[in-house]
């Protein structure tokens, strides 16, 4: 969450408490969208995918055009080519996986999604340490109650029990 989007909350949250004027509120605008581009190789999150070299010519698409219903329906019905796997995993000598902070992030906040009432918003998860490593979970003001916080904070202590077992954080 952008440090505007905070600040604007805050704003908010700050004049509706002390009853001020509505309009300072409104006036302050939402920051700008940026658009981030789509991936480009997809991945399950813990594998590193070399892409295709630049020298690589891409694949031609247009060598058979399919003029008739039979041929694409044979086309449809026929079996995908498989899917090579990746080049490179970063593991570790006992076969661990080697992640920076923000993917191990992003795997603890899944596991906290599938928690009963957690937030879509509002929920921040921070890595830290070196060989063993932690988490710390933020709430933003309202996204959640006192005691779902509680019970989220209580199972992060599991969460990443069971997330080191099978990572470590890359320095």
């Amino acid at each position: 969450m952008s440090d505007d989007v905070k600040d604007a909350g805050l704003v908010a949250m700050i004049s509706s408490i002390l009853g001020g004027n509505r309009r300072a509120a409104d006036s302050v605008a939402p920051p700008p969208v940026i658009e981030v581009p789509p991936p480009t190789a997809p991945t399950n999150g813990f594998e590193l995918v070399e892409l295709p070299a630049a020298d690589t010519p891409p694949a031609n698409l247009e060598d058979k055009p399919e003029t008739n219903s039979e041929n694409a329906l044979d086309a449809a019905l026929a079996p995908a080519k498989s899917v090579e796997p990746p080049a490179k995993i970063a593991t570790t000598p006992d076969g661990k996986q080697l992640l920076p902070a923000e993917a191990i992030a992003d795997l603890v906040l899944g596991e906290l999604r599938k928690l009963e009432n957690f937030p879509a918003t509002g929920a921040s998860v921070t890595v830290y340490g070196y060989r063993h490593w932690n988490a710390m979970i933020t709430f933003a003001p309202f996204s959640t109650t006192f005691r779902d916080a509680t019970r989220f904070r209580q199972a992060m202590p599991d969460i990443v029990f069971k997330l080191r077992r099978f990572v470590v954080l890359e320095i």
